[in-house]
C-alpha cells in the first residue's frame, strides 16, 4: 500500500508545468492503474491534424509512471519506454489508460494503450506502450 490516492495524484500532476501545459488530467488512479485524459485541441496537433506522436508519449510515459507509483510508491522515476503507433489520433479526448504487468521491490514493468475519443464517445486504440519505472527512494 502506498497512501497515495486520486486526489493526491492530481496534486502532483497538476505541480508538473508541462502537464498543465498540454492540459492533462488523471480520472483514474490506484491499486496498479492510472489513467490520464488530455483533450486533442489544435496545438496539440501535428501538420496533417493528427494528435502529434510527442502528445501520445507524454501520456504514455505519464500514465505508466503514474500507474507504477501505486505500487512502488510516490519517489519513481521512468527508466524507460517504448512506444508503437498504431493508427493516427483525432476525435476530442486522448486517453492512456495503464496497467502494472509486474513489480518487484525496485522497479514494475507497465503497459499502456491510448485511445482517441470521438464526441460520440466512442473509443478508438491509436497506441500501445511499455515501460519500466525505478523506485527513487533510498
Amino acid at each position: 500500500m502506498t497512501g497515495l490516492d486520486l486526489q493526491m495524484a492530481r496534486k502532483v500532476l497538476d505541480g508538473q508545468p508541462f502537464s498543465r501545459l498540454v492540459g492533462a488530467r488523471i480520472t483514474a488512479f490506484g491499486d496498479g492503474a492510472a489513467t490520464l485524459e488530455v483533450d486533442i485541441r489544435p496545438e496539440l496537433q501535428q501538420q496533417n491534424g493528427f494528435v502529434h506522436g510527442g502528445v501520445l508519449s507524454y501520456a504514455a510515459d505519464n500514465s505508466i509512471t503514474f500507474a507504477a507509483g501505486t505500487t512502488l510508491g510516490s519517489a519513481v522515476l521512468t527508466g524507460g519506454f517504448s512506444i508503437q503507433y498504431i493508427r493516427p489520433a483525432t476525435g476530442r479526448t486522448l486517453i492512456a489508460r495503464a496497467l502494472v504487468v509486474h513489480t518487484g521491490r525496485r522497479q514494475a514493468v507497465v503497459r499502456c494503450d491510448l485511445f482517441a475519443a470521438a464526441d460520440d464517445g466512442t473509443e478508438i486504440l491509436c497506441a500501445v506502450a511499455q515501460g519500466t519505472v525505478l523506485s527513487a527512494r533510498n
